[in-house]
């Protein structure tokens, strides 16, 4: 059994060593434990450090590429280089290392395929009370559509077995850690979680420059996960939303109406004509939508397959 503990970089000279110094060699469990990182086009010799300080693999991008590609390129370099499961954790050592061989501990029982770390936040000291909040926020959300019971899916320390990681598939840009935990319900991968802990905050988060901006991309990832992986319930929710309001238009120009003083209330007539014609063009566009969702899923599943073939032979 090999496990690959894998880091997205970006500029993290500073802050790798330590991350670093604190990642096990030895995991109970598996044969032989190696450190793979991916360097996003880091400009002040990441990649330099990693060598020196021992790493096995390092995948270099030319350019930024952003976490969630980062770590899907860790993915698939893990999987080629044999991994039976693959860890990933941060370069700025915000998740503890000790905590590795209980976060691998269900896939190694056989009783999950995904774990995810759940970090105490309420007693993060370094996390706002609103960044507290939208972090919980967020999770519920990601609860509601996934069907599963994480608590913290903006959580980037997870460990994920090699059939997993073959599934997986982020769309994303902005980040990779609620998306995955999303297709890990909607493909049935069984998922779990265990609490981890936390170090010390050696940098300013990356993804959260400003509260304000955390707040926008917090807002739009949820609400485009929503719309991707919920399309015919969202779409089918806002036709119903639009067209009720045009009946209900309707039946206040036909009261009028009826009540011989419908002159001067055309225009209830007009916008319930509107609001129905677009009420019914949106649940027409949430069947659109649903065939689109399962024409993705075979694509995927045909993703699936030819990964699997092609890295059984390279096996």
């Amino acid at each position: 059994m090999k496990l690959i503990i894998q880091i997205p970089c970006y500029n993290e000279a500073e802050s790798l060593p330590i991350t670093l110094k604190e990642l096990p060699r030895a995991v109970p469990g598996f044969s032989s434990v190696e450190w793979l990182i991916i360097n996003d086009g880091s400009t002040d010799g990441t990649a330099e450090i990693a060598k020196k300080c021992g790493v096995d693999h390092i995948v270099n991008f030319t350019n930024n590429q952003g976490l969630a590609r980062t770590f899907l390129a860790g993915l698939d370099s893990c999987i080629k280089l044999g991994a039976d499961v693959i860890v990933n954790t941060d370069a700025d050592n915000q998740y503890a290392a000790a905590d590795i061989p209980s976060l691998v501990a269900p896939i190694l029982a056989g009783k999950a395929d995904i774990v995810i770390g759940i970090r105490p936040i309420d007693t993060i000291e370094t996390f706002s009370f609103l960044k507290k909040i939208l972090q919980k926020l967020g999770s519920a959300v990601v609860r509601f559509v996934s069907k599963t019971d994480i608590s913290d899916a903006p959580s980037g320390f997870r460990a994920i077995s090699r059939e997993a990681a073959l599934r997986i598939n982020v769309f994303n840009d902005y980040t990779y850690t609620l998306e995955t935990i999303i297709q890990a319900g909607q493909k049935n991968i069984a998922i779990t979680s265990v609490p981890v802990g936390v170090n010390g905050e050696l940098r300013p988060s990356r993804l959260v420059k400003s509260i304000p901006s955390y707040i926008r991309k917090s807002v739009v990832t949820i609400v485009r996960i929503f719309v991707v992986y919920k399309a015919f319930r969202f779409f089918m929710s806002v036709g119903i939303f639009v067209f009720s309001l045009g009946l209900l238009g309707g039946a206040r120009y036909l009261y009028y109406l009826f009540s011989d003083s419908g002159a001067g209330h055309i225009q209830s007539l007009i916008l319930s004509s509107i609001l129905l014609g677009i009420g019914f063009q949106t649940m027409l566009t949430a069947f659109l939508a649903d065939l689109l969702a399962v024409n993705r899923r075979l694509m995927e599943d045909v993703q699936y397959r030819v990964k699997k073939l092609n890295y059984s032979n390279k096996d």
